[in-house]
This record gives structure tokens, C-alpha cells and sequence, in this order.
């Protein structure tokens, strides 16, 4: 039985260890839904609720009227308004590796940024893009607008 136990406790902390795991597992949960909001994966589009993960490439995109709140890993909040189409481009949080990267790209819509631990300890990692924008900053939160 110990050895049992011994080897499952090995395969766990390989697993939480392992980069691959870390870079497979989800970046961040949507943690409210008003209305209809969609993710999108890959080719394959499906309804977002509380609870749903979202990994590097998504995108979430909210219907005319719709809200959708996101945490991302490092505590990030993002909240989308209606008509938004955001693309998770990358996100890395390893504080023990002293990694950091999140990027984001806005194509429409509003949203209200308020940074986690990566804009506190990397502020020149956290990017968020969009084709015309404006931007209202206030320390670590902000409100932009995408057309």
C-alpha cells in the first residue's frame, strides 16, 4: 500500500512540475456570464458559463448587450462588455522561473483591465492590443475601447 502511495505522490508532483502540464492547463476562468458569450477554440465555438476554462488562443466574444468576467492564474481580472472580441495571445505566469508574458488582442468592444501579479512584477510583459483604441489608465486598471 505505501508503495502505491509513494508512486502515486511521484506521478503528482511530476505532474505539477512538469512545463508540458503547465503550458496544457487553462490560463484563466470565466467567472460570470450575463447574456449570450461564446468561446472560441481552434475551429470549435461553444457557450461560455461560470466555470468555463480558456486557454492560450481562444477567444471570447460577447453578443450586442452581453457581459462576461474573467481571473486569469496570476489574479488579472478582465471584464468584457457587449460586442467584444478578444484573443488570448499568450500567457505565462512562473514566478519560480521568472517568466511572465500576457498579451491580448481586442478586435471590438469594451473592457475593463485591472492587473494581477504580472503587471505588478513584469508591467513590460502585460500587452494588450487592439486596431484603434482608446484608452483611459488609472495605475493598474484601465478601461479600453476597441472599434
Amino acid at each position: 500500500m505505501s508503495k502505491l502511495l509513494a508512486l502515486l505522490a511521484a506521478v503528482w508532483l511530476a505532474c505539477c512540475m512538469s512545463p508540458s502540464a503547465a503550458s496544457e492547463s487553462h490560463v484563466g476562468l470565466v467567472k460570470g456570464v450575463s447574456g449570450q458569450v461564446s468561446v472560441v477554440q481552434a475551429n470549435a465555438t461553444r457557450a461560455a458559463e461560470a466555470g468555463t476554462q480558456l486557454r492560450v488562443s481562444d477567444r471570447i466574444v460577447t453578443a450586442p448587450g452581453a457581459t462576461a468576467s474573467i481571473v486569469f492564474r496570476d489574479g488579472t481580472m478582465l471584464t468584457l462588455g457587449g460586442g467584444a472580441d478578444v484573443h488570448v495571445r499568450d500567457y505565462v505566469f512562473e514566478p519560480k522561473a521568472n517568466r511572465y508574458a500576457f498579451s491580448l488582442y481586442m478586435g471590438q468592444g469594451a473592457a475593463i483591465y485591472e492587473s494581477g501579479k504580472i503587471g505588478r512584477l513584469a508591467p513590460e510583459s502585460v500587452k494588450v492590443e487592439t486596431p484603434q483604441a482608446t484608452v483611459g489608465v488609472r495605475g493598474t486598471r484601465f478601461l479600453i475601447e476597441a472599434q
